[in-house]
């Protein structure tokens, strides 16, 4: 049995559970994948879309579901150490990359504001444009569940709103294209014991701006959300389902008012009507 082949039986047998289901059960769940598809999976070099890739490549093999896929990494300007990294994973993990280039960090090593902000955005639009020349309909993401919690409670405590990281939404700027999340249900550490399982080492930061920089990891906000969800899973060891769970049990007579499309609505305007 080939490597890559132990690899795939891993998902299937030994992470059945913690991960292959709930990869299935999101996409089943919230209609990620339908016939016909063209997903162009994004790989960042990290474990978590190299995981995606993976099970991508599991449900089509084996799946009810006729679609293709295109797996695409961008080089923003990863140094020589990364790229080859990324390019000996996919080898191991007979992952068809296909690699294009962009001069994302020429751009954003100009740049003393908000950089983060600025190479995200234009990561976005250099993937977009991407699969739109693949022929593509959809786009996904590595994101995994604890992204989706600590995404909602940094909206909470620092954007004063409700709002969490959604499994699949429609382009606003590129009409025609679907970004999607399959491993929405799968918890980190599964991933991080999947790669150990099968000694991995992908990517953690390949930024050239922060990867000899600890202090800047020591001081980001989302850091901050993982320590407080550990504290809180010290009282509850399942306060993140629950903070998961309520964000699909909103009780609309129970909060002061809500948002959508950018029209506020307080719940004043039909407190009379009952």
């Amino acid at each position: 049995m080939e490597r890559y082949e132990e690899i795939e039986r891993s998902l299937i047998k030994k992470y059945r559970k913690n991960i292959w289901c709930k990869f299935v059960r999101a996409v089943q769940n919230y209609e990620l994948i339908k016939e016909n598809d063209k997903i162009m999976v994004c790989i960042s070099g990290g474990k978590d879309s190299f995981l995606l890739a993976k099970c991508i490549q599991e449900i089509k093999k084996h799946g009810k579901i006729n679609f293709d896929a295109e797996y695409v990494v961008m080089n923003p300007g990863y140094n020589k150490v990364n790229k080859n990294l990324i390019i000996e994973n996919a080898k191991t993990l007979n992952v068809p990359i296909k690699m294009f280039e962009s001069d994302i960090f020429d751009v954003v090593s100009k740049v003393d504001k908000s950089p983060c902000y600025l190479c995200a955005r234009m990561r976005r639009g250099y993937l977009y444009n991407k699969a739109r020349e693949l022929g593509c309909n959809k786009i996904a993401l590595g994101h995994h569940f604890d992204d989706v919690i600590e995404t909602t409670l940094l909206s909470l405590f620092y954007g004063s709103e409700i709002k969490t990281m959604m499994p699949k939404l429609h382009s606003e700027n590129y009409p025609g294209l679907e970004l999607i999340r399959p491993l929405y249900l799968v918890k980190e550490n599964t991933i991080k014991s999947w790669a150990k399982s099968n000694e991995l080492t992908f990517l953690n930061c390949a930024c050239k701006f922060t990867e000899n920089v600890d202090k800047k990891e020591e001081n980001s906000k989302r850091k901050e959300m993982k320590e407080l969800i550990k504290k809180l899973k010290e009282v509850n060891e399942d306060i993140d389902y629950n903070i998961f769970k309520a964000l699909d049990n909103i009780n609309l007579n129970c909060v002061l008012g809500t948002k959508k499309d950018g029209v506020y609505k307080s719940f004043l305007e039909d407190y009379d009507k009952k």
